[in-house]
């Protein structure tokens, strides 16, 4: 009884000293998160706070990861925004796409139940960091009409194409112009110079008030300004978040009705599976290396965790979760202890939901734009672009083959062709790699040493068989397999068949460790 008071205590005070304080901070970074990957994802404000709230509470119960916070992410807003099309636009689309979101949720439980969770160590990195780059540079395009204001839909495909084609003259440019707002271009270009320099030099000294809260304070309060002096670069209502006072009454539920007539629903719950696992699995493995308990995270478990968040996030209108690296950094460096950090940031978001939406309405979308836009610049970042090209074109090729079809295609697609790429390059690396050959001359006989390498696959049997065929007569051909641990079927029967017509052209033929095998002879 006494131990368990102590230890209850002990809890207690650590949770105090060090998780409130990280979990605060958590918030502050996670609740605009969660309204910006909402708006880019085509989706009301509601589905990315319930994301982040199940997040929060839930998966943190799940979880065996002390230190990874999860919510609503940035990776899968393009996937999200596509679906809803795809499945029939806002009204109808919707509540198919949660019907997704949670079958989404039940595959990855079942890929953690069935211990598959070490399923992206067989994806290139390449591909991967591919894939990353694509959703940045799709995430920062699509807040572009955002950030100038833009109040009709289609601005890439419309406005923007018009202009530089120079479709009906210079008349688009003038409608473009009537249909921004100087004063969203204002807010969001202050908020982002703010972001910038506070990154730069406040964000470690004042590292318990986080960038991004900082920048939508300031967003606020400019906005504030900017109306309450009644300027004419005061904000159109319709550029705020709009949220009911009871968001739950509006949320959507998931419609189960074509569950098994739409394959649209199955092929979008494969796709936000795979993303999510392995955003996740990602963010787990960079959060553990930043733990200083040098805690790791059990990869199946923490599937079963998520899967669970995305099957409730599903059922009740909330988007896609992952464990999120921006929110796991952010808690590590705010000191976090244990996972009370992350249930409780979980906490202070449904708290916000339930008693401060008119303050989260005072947000502009001009603001939230910006803090996708510095999230989208980190999943593809100039110096990590640079930094796979530095390491050659095996890396290099791969890395924008996948970036290319991503953008052209859809994810799915595009990482399909960055893997069939990559393993382009394992096949001719391993057809080059299956032997050694030193050639010397003695006298007038040539002598020829092939040294098999440690696995010799059946992929470099044309190159041996096209070897042996240009030895030239009265040479010795010495074959060493002393450090061969695996020789195919296939290369072992051209060395043996090879014997005879030795023997026709007065080679000398020395074999070290071959095994025999039976070859097939024709009489």
């Amino acid at each position: 009884m006494f131990y368990s008071r102590r230890k209850t205590r002990f809890f207690l005070l650590s949770f105090l000293r060090h998780d409130f304080k990280a979990s605060i901070t958590v918030f502050f970074v996670a609740l605009p998160l969660c309204l910006g990957v909402a708006q880019a994802s085509d989706t009301p404000m509601y589905a990315g706070l319930i994301a982040g709230i199940i997040g929060g509470i839930v998966i943190s119960l799940f979880s065996k990861s002390e230190l990874s916070v999860s919510g609503p992410a940035a990776g899968l807003t393009t996937i999200c925004a596509a679906a809803i099309a795809t499945l029939g636009g806002p009204e109808k689309g919707m509540p198919l796409f949660f019907m997704a979101v949670s079958i989404g949720g039940i595959l990855q439980i079942l890929l953690g139940v069935f211990k598959l969770g070490g399923f992206t160590h067989f994806i290139p990195s390449a591909v991967i960091k591919g894939m990353l780059a694509a959703i940045g540079i799709i995430l920062i395009s699509k807040q572009v009409p955002l950030l100038i204001g833009y109040n009709k839909p289609d601005f890439w495909r419309n406005e923007l194409f018009n202009i530089l084609t120079l479709k009906h003259g210079f008349s688009e440019i003038k409608s473009l112009y009537q249909t921004i707002s100087k004063g969203a271009i204002l807010v969001a270009l202050l908020s982002l110079v703010l972001l910038i320099v506070w990154k730069r030099t406040l964000s470690k000294k004042v590292n318990f008030l986080p960038t991004s809260f900082i920048t939508v304070f300031f967003g606020v309060m400019l906005a504030w300004l900017l109306e309450r002096s009644g300027s004419s670069l005061a904000l159109m209502p319709s550029q705020y978040i709009t949220l009911p006072d009871n968001i739950f009454a509006d949320v959507k539920l998931p419609d189960v009705t074509h569950l098994f007539s739409n394959t649209e629903i199955w092929r979008t719950a494969v796709v936000i599976c795979f993303v999510a696992s392995l955003e996740t699995l990602l963010s787990v493995e960079a959060i553990d290396k930043l733990d200083p308990y040098n805690r790791i995270t059990p990869q199946n478990r923490e599937l079963v965790a998520q899967g669970t968040g995305n099957f409730l996030s599903g059922i009740l209108g909330g988007l896609p979760i992952t464990a999120v690296i921006v929110r796991s950094s952010a808690n590590a460096e705010a000191g976090a202890r244990t996972k009370l950090s992350g249930f409780a940031h979980g906490v202070w978001l449904l708290l916000a939901v339930l008693f401060a939406v008119s303050i989260l309405n005072m947000i502009p979308y001009c603001v939230l734009a910006v803090i996708l836009i510095r999230t989208g610049y980190n999943l593809a970042k100039p110096k990590m672009i640079w930094a796979i090209y530095k390491q050659g074109r095996e890396q290099f090729i791969p890395f924008i083959f996948t970036v290319a079809a991503i953008l052209f295609t859809d994810l799915l697609i595009g990482v399909a062709i960055g893997v069939i790429y990559s393993i382009y390059f394992i096949i001719k690396h391993t057809y080059q790699a299956g032997f050694i050959v030193e050639e010397k001359s003695e006298g007038h006989h040539k002598h020829c040493n092939i040294e098999l390498a440690m696995n010799v696959s059946y992929m470099n049997k044309k190159k041996l068989l096209e070897y042996l065929d240009k030895v030239p007569e009265y040479s010795v051909v010495e074959i060493n397999g002393n450090h061969s641990n695996y020789i195919d079927n296939d290369v072992l029967e051209i060395i043996h068949n090879f014997k005879s017509k030795a023997h026709r052209k007065h080679i000398q033929l020395i074999l070290h460790s071959i095994p025999e095998v039976e070859v097939m002879s024709v009489h």
